[in-house]
């Protein structure tokens, strides 16, 4: 069995696998600050600092007016937080417009590269190692 185990873990597959989930790991915390901390403050800046997270109904209890979602929460309240969903679906699309202009940027360097790996094949090589000793065969004989 333990062999098997060696075997599976071996596979390229699976360490693939394991180097991308460690690199998605490390990107998500690198997109969350991105817009965490970049782009949600200029988006603040220009919608004059709208946020829906403590926009809440509260389903059952009993909360202070005005509290925030947390301390409704907290007082034990059934609250149906609209808010913090219409938040979510915001930062999702924020991140998901971010994420798409990452892999459009990164699309765009890999097929530059790839432009330039096909035309440096594609330039005219030199006589081959045979072509040479073939004329230098053929001046011999003359």
């Amino acid at each position: 069995m333990l062999e098997e185990f060696k075997t599976f873990i071996a596979k390229g597959n699976v360490m693939d696998m394991a180097v991308g989930i460690i690199i998605g790991a490390a990107f998500t915390a690198i997109v969350t600050s991105l817009v965490g901390d970049l782009i949600n403050p200029l988006i603040g800046l220009f919608t004059g600092g709208i946020d829906f997270t403590n926009n809440y109904a509260v389903l059952a209890g009993d909360v202070a007016e005005g509290a925030s979602l947390e301390a409704a929460r907290e007082a034990g309240a059934s609250v149906f937080a609209y808010g913090a969903f219409i938040m979510a679906i915001i930062n999702f699309l924020i991140i998901a417009w971010v994420v798409f202009m990452l892999v459009k940027m990164v699309n765009k360097v890999k097929d530059a590269a790839e432009a330039e790996e096909e035309a440096a094949e594609e330039a005219p090589a030199g006589p081959s190692e045979l072509d040479i000793l073939m004329e230098i065969r053929d001046a011999l004989k003359k």
